[in-house]
């Protein structure tokens, strides 16, 4: 018996919906990439050639000069080296602080979690003000320190919240189980909470590692005055709000000098200072969305 194949149309609604949804989208990524890849191009001119303009996807006149400038530059270097420092060190601290506070809270035999879970979650919208915490960091010893940068902000209410989100979700039974092989809570923590919670960790690393990064203001407010602890951000921050004389002129450009402008150092100096944050992304991002989303949700 011979079988009819009917090939079933999508309704005229379907379609388009999804042609529009495909020209959004493609839409939204140009709008996203182009910025990137005009200032990576940008970073890759030559200066003077840079000055006339209409330099888009692809440098016009392929220069190494602009990076040359960049790492020559004594404050990068330590920038980096400090940006570095502070973003391993408070991503680890604030990880483990925050896991250690979320799993104490997750507890449902602890006492008056609900009411410290209220109080954090005020501080996620009051705070005493920039004066008064400058005041405070410094009666702490904090100001004109490298601990700045890391101490203050190794409790988020965020994180922690969602950490807490996430352990909850782990069955209890794993844990009465440890009890009764004799396991005590710091042990349940390191050998069975921590590895289950990966995927926040991961999560919550990311946006500290993100966070720790691209921070410049508290460069400015509490270490402005020390150059050993400025940090990439900070000397980008400096370089696209300072005014700056053009390097090279038409007759320096003819004998093969300077041919350095600002818009072109500036875009070898973000481009250095957003590639390795770039590059962690990746090995992250497989467990950003299970990590954010259970732990971001209870039901």
């Amino acid at each position: 018996m011979n079988q009819k194949e009917y090939r079933v149309s999508k309704p005229i609604s379907d379609v388009i919906f999804e042609i529009v949804v495909v020209i959004f989208l493609t839409t939204f990524v140009i709008v996203t990439l182009y910025p990137v890849i005009n200032t990576v191009a940008l970073s890759f001119n030559d200066g003077i050639d840079a000055v006339r303009g209409g330099i888009y996807l692809w440098p016009r006149k392929l220069s190494m000069k602009n990076y040359k400038t960049v790492f020559a530059m004594q404050n990068i270097w330590v920038g980096a080296k400090v940006t570095v420092a502070r973003t391993v060190l408070a991503t680890l601290t604030s990880l483990f602080a925050n896991a250690l506070l979320a799993f104490v809270v997750s507890r449902k035999r602890f006492l008056f979690k609900s009411q410290l879970s209220l109080f954090w979650v005020i501080t996620m919208y009051v705070n005493g003000g920039m004066i008064p915490v400058f005041l405070l960091y410094k009666n702490l010893g904090l100001t004109g320190t490298f601990h700045v940068y890391w101490i203050p902000g190794m409790i988020s209410a965020f994180n922690m919240l969602v950490m807490r989100t996430y352990m909850e979700g782990i069955p209890e039974s794993l844990e009465e189980s440890a009890q009764l092989d004799g396991a005590g809570y710091f042990t349940i923590f390191k050998d069975i909470i921590s590895p289950l919670c990966k995927p926040v960790y991961a999560t919550i690393a990311l946006f500290i590692a993100v966070w720790q990064w691209n921070s410049w203001f508290d460069a400015m407010l509490y270490n402005r005055m020390k150059t050993e602890y400025t940090t990439l951000q900070y000397e980008l921050m400096k370089l696209l709000s300072s005014v700056m004389q053009q390097s090279g002129s038409a007759e320096n450009a003819k004998n093969g000098a300077a041919t350095i402008t600002p818009i072109t150092i500036r875009s070898a100096v973000t481009v250095a200072t957003m590639l390795p944050i770039i590059c962690l992304y990746p090995f992250l991002q497989r467990y950003f969305v299970t990590g954010l989303t259970i732990g971001g949700v209870k039901e």
